[in-house]
């Protein structure tokens, strides 16, 4: 078996993040997006010792656990991995990966339950959809980049999971931009004039947040722009209600959304979202749980996992726009948040007034550097960072508050045992978990751990 090879498997499981594995004349073959049950046809990419990574080719026989998705893109489309599985299914699937994970980690607990998401499919209140094309030199395409590529970019007609509002939006985008003939942003010439299209939808309000993002490298006719879309609701082809169109231009080579200047065609520059009665005002680049619906599930898991917060001081790291801290403040004394972006900041600390809490205090600036400056020793931490996990040396800082409790929320289950392992040395135990299912159709999950310092499985 040499690489380029083509050869055939049965899928004996799903490791996370949708990993088939299967096993041919004694070697481990690693092929992502293969479904345990399933036949496949593929080609070998690598191949070291025992170990061998396939590209998929074909599913000539389908898992016995297989239903036809939903959505037309299934497959092409890189956005989702489990749409062809019942949903409880899927739980259970995300749920065996992450005990998978507990157990070749060496880690010792039991996650408690998964719980799902009250809706399934439009449940995304947030899409970054890409402009490109299908195939080189193709007609412009927007949407998300087909699975296993880069460049290549799927025109989405009814993407499942985003709310159908931005499949709306989306459709009417790209037919303005295809007969004024615009160009997209080639990202290795760096030349061209289309980058993205950022959409946001409050679930409780129905607002809607437009953001077309473009290079400066061409002029937008931005009444024209305005007046297609602000036809779709008097049309009645949306549900919900623009309350703003912006302009982001975008000169960074980096192919990522970011802002040199935002502009303000229609409207404001943000929604609001409720979650238990409170009020966040969400801007363009604030960071804000994409499943409103699901985050309330698992902050409900986090409101239970900190317990009595009477009079006790919480630091909230990695507090985004301040959704946990403003949640935990009525029933604590004191809630410190930090956050590394400014703009979010500046939002927590607008809510927090707005919701009439006094208690709550944000600061901007990476944990790594502020924890130093944070002198008081809380009673517990909040911890959600990023995808990629807490910096080693600000764990190590974080460590040294010597608390006794703390809850711990992640996105991405590898990260969370990496630094789980660290905990464990400093003497922390997981005392409970649990998994909240914010992605359906998606490989990924919430995982919610409370951690005891000197904590013993046998207490």
């Amino acid at each position: 078996m040499r690489k380029g090879d083509i050869l055939e498997a049965k899928i004996i499981r799903t490791d996370f993040p949708n990993k088939g594995i299967a096993s041919i004349d004694e070697h481990t073959v690693i092929i992502k997006g293969g479904l345990a049950g399933q036949t496949v046809r593929f080609r070998v990419k690598k191949k070291k010792g025992n170990r061998m990574e396939g590209q998929l080719l074909e599913v000539l026989e389908e898992s016995k656990d297989e239903i036809r998705p939903a959505c037309i893109h299934f497959g092409r489309c890189g956005g989702c991995s489990y749409q062809n599985l019942p949903y409880e299914k899927q739980l259970a699937l995300k749920k065996d990966q992450v005990e998978e994970l507990i157990r070749k980690s060496g880690l010792d607990f039991e996650v408690e339950a998964i719980y799902g998401s009250p809706v399934t499919e439009g449940y995304r209140n947030k899409m970054e959809f890409t402009f490109g094309d299908e195939v080189k030199d193709g007609p412009l395409a927007l949407g998300m980049h087909k699975k296993g590529s880069f460049y290549d970019i799927v025109s989405l007609k009814d993407c499942r999971i985003s709310d159908r509002d931005f499949n709306v939006i989306l459709q009417e985008v790209l037919k303005y931009f295809d007969e004024i003939g615009s160009g997209f942003y080639h990202r290795l010439r760096h030349e061209g004039f289309l980058r993205h299209l950022v959409l946001r939808r409050s679930a409780k309000t129905g607002a809607l947040l437009i953001n077309l993002v473009t290079t400066s490298q061409d002029e937008l006719d931005k009444d024209e722009f305005v007046k297609r879309l602000l036809a779709l609701k008097e049309e009645e082809k949306i549900d919900g209600r623009i309350a703003g169109i912006l302009h982001t231009i975008n000169d960074s080579l980096a192919d990522v959304v970011k802002s040199d200047e935002t502009r303000i065609l229609y409207g404001q520059d943000y929604i609001e979202e409720y979650l238990y009665n409170l009020r966040f005002k969400i801007t363009p680049f604030s960071f804000f749980q994409t499943n409103t619906l699901g985050a309330e599930v698992l902050y409900d898991r986090v409101r239970e996992y900190v317990g009595d917060t009477k009079d006790k001081l919480v630091y909230d790291l990695y507090t985004g726009t301040g959704t946990i801290a403003q949640m935990l403040a009525p029933v604590a004394g004191e809630v410190i948040g930090v956050e590394i972006v400014e703009e979010a900041v500046e939002a927590a600390r607008e809510n927090a007034r707005d919701n009439g809490l006094t208690n709550c205090r944000f600061i901007a600036g990476d944990v790594l550097k502020v924890v130093d400056e944070l002198t008081e020793k809380p009673d517990i931490l909040v911890l959600d960072p990023p995808r990629d996990g807490i910096h080693p040396k600000a764990l190590k800082k974080i460590i040294g508050f010597g608390v006794q409790e703390m809850v711990y929320v992640s996105c991405k289950p590898t990260s969370l045992m990496r630094d789980l392992l660290v905990l464990r040395e400093a003497g922390y135990r997981v005392k409970r978990a649990s998994l909240v299912d914010m992605f359906p159709g998606t490989s990924h999950v919430e995982c919610c751990c409370l951690l005891s310092k000197n904590y013993s499985n046998e207490d």
